[in-house]
């Protein structure tokens, strides 16, 4: 029997009441299978490598392409991942309002549009876009799905750590685009991102340490001490913003860049090692302040891929 089969009944909508909501209510709680907040930080990371391939201005009609072709697969990558964890979606706080745990739609529901948004994405990069983008989009969903979801998630404290790969690969998916091929430029990018992800998401995991532990999911923060993750936090923030100043020395961006990613990637060390320090001190609740750094990785990815974006214009 499932966490979500446990739980005491009346959560759950019938099929019946199910009929009976709004039109409106239930197209809402379909896009909310996507997470389009999530889907909106991962086109910020999208679209501004395209103009950095193109050294200016793309093909505004293929960056449109790419940004719908990237909204269905995460989206049903989305999808698909509430359809596998609805059971400990259930019994975390912060997870306890997503459609399939409310039954706004049903686990069947839930699954066949996942699928579906997997099929049609796919199609919609080979024969929009191009091919080679297909194969990547199709790779972070299936890693995401299957190597995140269904294997590491719930076995490994290093879960979101390569898990985090799924979301490196709009980057490579942007310039492909573009290209049709891949370049360093693509695979620096990359990096950033994958050592940027533990340190964005373990701040949050701290805060919600306690809804991981409920359900056995076993997040760093939940198995080791804040002294400990902070320390991690901190080791990781420093290679991302090391990798991050990789793009000039190597001819790919200008002077504009390397100015934003010094001055962010400072921002973000003095933060990290804030957090670092009061973690040190023995700091607990809301004066660890954990989720300052969470809140800053979003404006640092925002900040730095916008100057991605920028640069090709200002050398």
């Amino acid at each position: 029997m499932t966490a979500v089969e446990s739980r005491p009944p009346g959560v759950l909508a019938s099929s019946s009441s199910r009929g009976q909501r709004p039109f409106g209510a239930r197209v809402k709680a379909f896009v909310a299978l996507t997470k389009p907040r999530i889907i909106e930080l991962l086109l910020i990371t999208t679209v501004p490598v395209m103009f950095l391939a193109e050294q200016g201005v793309p093909d505004l009609w293929l960056v449109l392409a790419t940004c719908i072709g990237g909204y269905l697969s995460a989206g049903g990558a989305n999808a698909l991942n509430m359809y596998i964890d609805r059971d400990i979606d259930a019994l975390m706080a912060r997870t306890s309002q997503r459609p399939l745990v409310t039954g706004m739609v049903s686990p069947r529901e839930g699954l066949v549009f996942g699928l579906i948004l997997a099929v049609v994405s796919t199609m919609w990069f080979g024969l929009l876009v191009n091919w080679l983008s297909a194969c990547l989009s199709l790779g972070a969903l299936l890693f995401y799905v299957v190597v995140y979801t269904m294997i590491l998630k719930r076995r490994t404290s290093q879960n979101i750590v390569w898990g985090g790969i799924a979301g490196c690969m709009p980057v490579l998916i942007g310039w492909s685009a573009v290209t049709d091929s891949m370049s360093w430029a693509a695979v620096i990018l990359f990096l950033v991102i994958f050592f940027w992800t533990p340190p964005h998401y373990w701040p949050l995991s701290m805060k919600v340490k306690e809804d991981y532990a409920r359900v056995g999911v076993p997040m760093l923060p939940v198995i080791a001490s804040n002294k400990v993750v902070a320390r991690q936090i901190v080791i990781y923030s420093w290679v991302m913003v090391a990798v991050s100043l990789l793009l000039t020395p190597l001819g790919y961006t200008g002077w504009f860049y390397t100015a934003v990613a010094l001055v962010t990637g400072g921002w973000w060390l003095w933060e990290a090692h804030a957090l670092q320090n009061r973690a040190k001190d023995g700091t607990t609740g809301a004066k660890l302040k954990e989720m300052r750094l969470f809140h800053w990785s979003i404006t640092y990815v925002s900040l730095l891929f916008v100057a991605v974006a920028v640069d090709p214009f200002l050398r």
